[in-house]
């Protein structure tokens, strides 16, 4: 890859936090892997002043990364229009009002269509399978098609995904996102249907998925983020969704560089318990890996801007003496060539070690990161374990996972989750984690939590 394409890409750094000394016997490795983008011409979603080159003035490696390249995204806006987003009529409106907010913000020249979604999907700006390009016109002809969006029929989000899907691979781009509004049940397509659509789209294009009001499903609405690499949130209130479509669109026009993958290398011998990224929010990629050749394998975190997350490795190395070291994983950040006709390019990279000592001092320490992000994901997952128990009126279950939720969310400073779980319970004693179920709950706040369940904290270094 040119030079020129390089300085235009983000800066990466790895850097890996561990205690790595075992005792005698000791097999299990844990590690923070954090990792940080910086630069690369990213603006925010903030229009470029001056008169920066098109993409034409480059050669096709070159454009990849021209600062600038106002092509470089495609993005597709699906709005549900199911007959419920006219109870009451305010929710289409506002629906409305919030889609013509994010296409104000789509940085100029980046590619986009809107899908309505109902039991079907269709584009309905620019329509015909097309994308348009955003301009002065092009903006106005698509809010001018949004205002003559109505409500009427059911609910089928994978064929909205799946329209999305083909008009994202139509265009040449390379940050390919969606953003995705509900607020119902997906009830006119089987689970399997759905799956089916997450499994197609995943690795093909990001997307951001809101549910809005409190008739939608959690699980469903979490799941099409996950499995798409975005976010999820609710927006109880109709009359917030064009400050959190803004807000959305702003962070897609941000990115500069997508299918970055965490590239694990291990010795033979050892073997990878599991991956997660645990910051800014709790997702386990384990079961995402791909193969990348003889003991590497590849773990997908989509697009980047400016920004830092962090990741939880965790190795498991064969038995070694008092004195031994080793190194029991490499991990490096991959950028695939986008002509494809070259190797990946390294961006950072990082070492995981073992050393086996009889300091039981050592040994027996627990690396601070480690420790802190070890209780955040036990924190989300206790969360949704309570809240499960409490739908099925296991009260006694869920008084002790929300109890531990809360105690874990206080010893962690995870002061918003902490807020959301006090809507949910009246909390005793914060330090033991001893806590009352609330005898009513509004569905907005309990939807709230189980929403953001995931969302951490960064440990204080």
């Amino acid at each position: 890859m040119a030079n020129f394409s390089k300085s235009n890409v983000p800066q990466f750094s790895v850097e890996v936090y561990q205690n790595e000394f075992l005792p005698e016997g000791g097999r299990e490795v844990n590690a923070i892997v954090t990792v940080t983008s910086t630069g690369g011409g990213t603006t925010g979603g903030v229009p470029l002043s001056g008169t920066a080159p098109s993409a034409a003035a480059y050669t096709p490696d070159q454009a990849a990364y021209a600062p600038g390249r106002a092509a470089d995204a495609a993005v597709v806006l699906m709005v549900d229009c199911s007959g419920s987003m006219d109870y009451p009529p305010t929710k289409m409106r506002n629906a409305r009002d919030a889609t013509a907010a994010a296409v104000d913000t789509l940085r100029e020249g980046t590619r986009f269509a809107v899908v309505a979604g109902t039991h079907v999907a269709k584009d309905v700006y620019p329509g015909n399978g097309r994308l348009a390009v955003a301009d002065a016109g092009t903006k106005a002809q698509a809010k001018e098609a949004l205002r003559r969006l109505s409500a009427g029929g059911g609910t089928a989000i994978g064929t909205w995904l799946r329209l999305a899907d083909r008009l994202l691979g139509a265009a040449d781009a390379d940050i390919r996102h969606g953003i995705l509004l509900t607020d119902g049940r997906n009830e006119h397509e089987a689970l399997e249907d759905l799956r089916a659509a997450l499994d197609a789209c995943a690795g093909r294009f990001t997307c951001d998925a809101r549910g809005v009001g409190t008739d939608w499903d959690v699980k469903e609405v979490t799941s099409v983020a996950s499995a798409l690499l975005g976010t999820a949130d609710i927006v109880a209130d109709p009359s917030h969704l064009a400050a959190d479509f803004t807000r959305m669109m702003e962070n897609a026009m941000g990115k500069e560089v997508a299918d970055v993958a965490l590239r694990l290398w291990t010795p033979v011998g050892v073997e990878i318990r599991f991956v997660k990224q645990v910051a800014p929010t709790v997702e386990d990629l384990t079961g995402r890996r791909t193969e990348a050749g003889p003991r590497s394998g590849d773990y997908p975190t989509g697009s980047w801007g400016d920004e830092s997350r962090d990741y939880h490795v965790c190795v498991r190395v064969p038995e070694a003496g008092i004195g031994r070291e080793m190194l029991a994983a490499r991990a490096s950040l991959i950028l695939p060539d986008p002509t494809g006709t070259a190797a990946p390019q390294v961006l950072s990279q990082g070492l995981v070690r073992a050393v086996w000592t009889d300091d039981m001092v050592a040994s027996t320490s627990i690396n601070p990161q480690v420790a802190h992000y070890t209780g955040q994901a036990e924190l989300a997952q206790v969360i949704q374990q309570g809240l499960d128990a409490r739908k099925s009126g296991d009260l006694d279950g869920a008084t002790a996972k929300l109890g531990r939720a809360e105690q874990l969310a206080s010893a962690s400073g995870n002061e918003e989750t902490a807020k959301l779980l006090s809507k949910v319970v009246d909390v005793v004693d914060a330090a033991t984690g001893t806590v009352r179920l609330k005898a009513k709950v509004a569905e907005a706040d309990e939807m709230t939590l189980e929403t953001r369940s995931t969302k951490t904290v960064r440990v204080k270094r």
